[in-house]
């Protein structure tokens, strides 16, 4: 093949040289001349010598501006008016002949080396307008345009560009062309063939011109094997036709050229199907369908001649098919592209299963890639698969809560999530702050609440939940930010790294007394000082020792009556009442109990304890 194509070129060189001349120099070489020029010396392109000049296009290609032409054959234009109806080049309408010529043209220098499999725009436009249409370029075995031409001879150098011989003209591409020469998308080229009935045929339809121009929102394969997933099917033959239909109109804007620039965010659109698509901006341009799962664009403005296309990671669903597929959480996760990393984590640890089970209903606040990944590098993994089983199983139910919670019932307070505390029962805490917009234990943020799954709820985040230390609690929950002044006071012990410390290492776990800012502002009072900076180092810091119990979690149920000893001073449990004695005899009120942390627990209290 190598000598084959060397051969070629050394032809094409030797037809030009003896055919073309100049009055000081003589025969010249390739390089040296226009494309116009080559082309018009070589009997092999008389074809497409005699299309320039019909259309006018020979002073394009006789300047100093440089392009690449994909340049056919006198046999490929011969099967183009063949296919076409047509007896001769007289025969093809001018402006169809100049759109058909251009197709073949790129701005540019692009030799064989820098081209690579992607969508470039050729000098063709759309329509009136001035938006050029795309060439999808293969260069998985050799070079293939469209799939519908194959680069014969490569990288025939002239003045102002390249040449690259084809073996056949390169029509104006459609919707389906370019859906079809893309293998990317080989799915969604079955899915319109197998949703394909009496009353619409969708390749013809998107081929023509009737309803058109289209915006083609373009599902990948691997989007489509989600979705297969998803709903447990092997095959779209396994989807019924009508549910097909259903989900490929939605797909679909008709009658419009919506090309990236034209897209707002917050921009609605009704589908083909009927049903209305959002558009977002905020994360990258992103579709948002009736899941309130983002699809992400990850191909803009392949511009065909009967509209444009826009390839997405996520198969939409309109609420018509929500109500007859009605995904699980898990079905959901699985289904969308930027919640793949949680979809991975729910194998890896068995849950999917859990969060598939159509008769429980859970809350799941269901943390995007990217917070996945901050997770993993912020952890010293380098994969999901690298994390411990039970450790990625306890965080991954550290996102989620027993029944269903829309985000109008979430309110600023602890609830219980499914992780525990080591082998015990006893589930995490979660503190929801709801006093601008959610967060969730002071270090992720729902970005959007109420996706509606069939056995439950989903609350995307973006940030991953951490299995929480008894300092997490301290810090999320404004009421004990004087609390949180004292432990991080420069003067103090490291209390954030000891209280941090993991459970099952000393002195972990730990019991937390913890006062409120109310009770420290009372302590002041008390003591008839101004600041916690009038507080003595030694006095500060046995105080706050005061305050924690070492090397156990001891819930309320767990609380006796008697005397226990602190890392400062003992303190008296009165467990009937909930009262704690310091050896001061002041007494203070446990008014929150068992806020369970991976460490330990924490009970709030309305007064400082103070050692004797």
């Amino acid at each position: 093949m190598k000598n084959l194509l060397k051969l070629s070129l050394i032809v094409f060189l030797t037809v030009f040289a003896t055919s073309c001349s100049d009055d000081d120099n003589g025969d010249v070489n390739a390089g040296e001349v226009t494309i116009a020029a080559f082309v018009q010396n070589n009997p092999d392109y008389s074809s497409m010598q005699a299309a320039l000049v019909r259309t006018g296009l020979v002073e394009t290609l006789d300047g100093s501006t440089e392009y690449t032409v994909f340049a056919p054959n006198n046999v490929a234009f011969e099967a183009f008016l063949n296919a076409n109806g047509f007896a001769s080049l007289d025969d093809v309408p001018v402006d169809v002949l100049t759109n058909v010529l251009l197709n073949h043209v790129v701005p540019g220098n692009n030799d064989s080396a820098s081209l690579s499999t992607g969508y470039i725009n050729s000098l063709a436009t759309f329509g009136t307008t001035t938006n050029n249409l795309s060439l999808y370029v293969d260069t998985s075995a050799g070079v293939r345009i469209n799939n519908e031409a194959s680069v014969t001879t490569p990288d025939v150098a002239v003045s102002n560009g390249v040449i690259h011989a084809v073996d056949a003209v390169i029509g104006i591409p459609t919707i389906v062309t370019q859906a079809t020469a893309n293998s990317g998308f080989s799915i969604l080229v079955e899915a319109l063939i197998a949703a394909s009935d009496a009353n619409i045929d969708y390749v013809a339809l998107l081929s023509g011109t009737a309803s058109s121009p289209f915006t083609v929102f373009a599902p990948d394969n691997a989007a489509f094997n989600n979705l297969l997933t998803t709903l447990g099917y092997s095959s779209l033959s396994d989807i019924p036709q009508p549910v097909l239909q259903l989900v490929l109109n939605y797909h679909v804007l008709a009658g419009v050229n919506v090309r990236a620039e034209d897209l707002t965010d917050g921009q609605t659109a009704t589908t083909f199907q009927g049903e209305d698509i959002t558009i977002s901006l905020a994360n990258g341009p992103q579709i948002i369908d009736a899941t309130g799962m983002p699809a992400n664009i990850s191909v803009t403005n392949v511009q065909t001649s009967n509209g444009v296309i826009h390839a997405i990671d996520k198969v939409l669903l309109p609420q018509e098919v929500i109500d007859i597929v009605d995904p699980t959480i898990a079905g959901l996760a699985m289904m969308t592209a930027d919640l793949s990393s949680l979809a991975e984590a729910l194998t890896i640890t068995g849950l999917d299963t859990v969060l598939d089970d159509r008769n429980a209903e859970f809350t799941v606040f269901a943390p995007v890639n990217s917070a996945f990944d901050l997770f993993l590098t912020a952890n010293g993994f380098a994969s999901l698969s690298d994390v411990p089983v039970d450790v990625l199983t306890q965080v991954i139910l550290n996102h989620a809560l027993t029944g269903t919670v829309l985000s109008s019932s979430l309110s600023t307070s602890y609830t219980s999530t499914l992780a525990t505390y080591g082998t015990s029962a006893n589930n995490l805490s979660l503190y929801i702050n709801t006093e601008s917009g959610v967060t969730l234990n002071g270090i992720s943020t729902v970005t959007t609440a109420d996706i509606n799954a069939a056995n439950g709820v989903v609350h995307i985040v973006d940030s991953v939940i951490a299995l929480p230390t008894v300092v997490t609690f301290a810090v999320a929950d404004p009421t004990f930010g004087t609390l949180v002044s004292a432990l991080t006071r420069p003067d103090q012990p490291d209390f954030v790294s000891v209280l941090s410390t993991a459970n099952g290492t000393s002195p972990a776990p730990f019991t937390v007394f913890a006062p409120t800012n109310t009770a420290f502002e009372d302590l002041l009072t008390e003591l008839g000082i101004s600041s916690l900076d009038d507080i003595d180092t030694a006095t500060l810091t046995a105080t706050l020792n005061t305050h924690v119990i070492a090397g156990a979690n001891v819930r309320e149920e767990n609380l006796v009556d008697g005397t226990v000893s602190t890392l400062g001073d003992d303190i008296v449990i009165n467990a009937t009442n909930a009262t704690i004695t310091d050896q001061n005899g002041r007494i203070s009120n446990i008014i929150v109990t068992n806020v369970q942390a991976a460490n330990g627990v924490v009970h709030a209290i309305d007064k400082v304890l103070l050692p004797q």
